[in-house]
């Protein structure tokens, strides 16, 4: 089974979104983008450069768009490097965690994020082939015209557990009421801001992963891909 154009799969943190997006693109034999380890790796480089709390937006565009990123589209081990250097572990770090919404809300930063995006998209869909690209404003900003949109979404109390376990198994410590207080912290950012809040575009398929295992919203994905004539 292969893909044929774009799959955009939006939602928040915790929704199962990285999982089950990575294994579409590699069951569908497509390119994969994350998009928000690319807003990560843009924060890690506005933390390496001083600044944090405090800061204003033109010094955190300055540091965030100054930065040599880099993201690869292999699902099978995608990679995000910043300068050279393979930061996949350091962006899921608590700092960079608390200072990524602050980072995303710059317009700047979107706009050179969205534009580093389009440019990967199209080496993937021009070339013949697809791309699951995962995010907050793919249906609805980056690709709103890909031919499947999908927003996935959970309860706060869901989403706290499995990031709790995201980071136990990483070796990070976890905290649920303090991971449940970040995601509900998240969600509002991420919902308010002024410039491609989060919310699911008026086309987009939502599902409900509460209840549901990763192979079951995977199995749904590929029925939704079949649907659409995107096998090719």
């Amino acid at each position: 089974m292969a893909l044929r154009g774009v799959v955009a799969m939006d939602g928040p943190s915790g929704t199962g979104k990285s999982t089950v997006s990575r294994r579409l693109a590699q069951a569908c034999s497509a390119a994969y983008l994350d998009t928000g380890a690319m807003y990560r790796a843009a924060t890690l480089a506005a933390l390496r450069a001083g600044l944090g709390e405090g800061a204003t937006e033109d010094e955190i565009a300055r540091a965030a768009i100054g930065a040599r990123l880099e993201s690869g589209t292999d699902p099978v081990a995608p990679t995000i490097t910043l300068d050279g250097e393979d930061v996949s572990g350091p962006i899921r770090g608590p700092e960079v965690t608390g200072f990524v919404s602050a980072v995303s809300a710059v317009p700047q930063v979107r706009a050179e994020m969205v534009a580093r995006q389009h440019a990967l998209i199209r080496a993937a869909v021009g070339s013949g082939g697809g791309m699951v690209v995962e995010g907050r404003d793919i249906g609805t900003v980056v690709v709103p015209d890909a031919p499947l949109k999908v927003y996935l979404t959970a309860s706060p109390e869901v989403r706290a557990a499995r990031r709790g376990r995201q980071d136990e198994k990483a070796g990070r410590k976890a905290d649920l009421h303090v991971t449940l207080a970040d995601v509900e912290r998240r969600d509002r950012l991420d919902s308010s801001r002024r410039v491609s809040p989060l919310y699911a575009a008026a086309d987009a398929l939502v599902l409900d992963t509460d209840r549901l295992s990763a192979d079951a919203v995977l199995a749904k994905l590929r029925e939704l891909v079949s649907a659409r004539g995107l096998d090719g």
